[in-house]
């Protein structure tokens, strides 16, 4: 039987999820001190590995992601661990696409982001 998920839940993940793409959010330590589990681990879109001191040490920068998250689904794993699914669609040098996912897990009432994993999408 699949579970399902809150509406409260919902909305909270989709805006954690999108403060990801937030410069006041995403280069904010406090802010992603709380929100990054402490074995926070990224694959990026690249390929390359980060670890939690990696992106908590990203310099700011400006973030030119399309807002709202495209197609973005949630699904619970289990009743304190959700999967997030979006497109991403960012402007680099040219506008890239990426197939994204977020492992959130739940503790003390507290959704933190245990895994991201960026995959370039070409051609389309």
């Amino acid at each position: 039987m699949a579970l399902i998920i809150s509406d409260l839940d919902a909305c909270e993940l989709t805006r954690l999820e999108e403060s990801m793409w937030r410069g006041e959010t995403r280069f904010d330590v406090r802010y992603m001190d709380r929100v990054l589990a402490d074995d926070f681990e990224e694959f990026g879109r690249s390929g390359r590995r980060y670890t939690r001191q990696d992106t908590m040490n990203v310099a700011p920068q400006e973030i030119r992601a399309k807002l709202p998250l495209e197609n973005l689904q949630i699904k619970l794993v289990t009743p304190d661990v959700a999967l997030v699914t979006y497109v991403s669609e960012v402007a680099y040098a040219t506008m890239e696409r990426a197939n994204r996912s977020s492992l959130w897990v739940r503790g003390r009432s507290v959704w933190r982001l245990r895994f991201h994993q960026g995959t370039p999408v070409f051609g389309g």
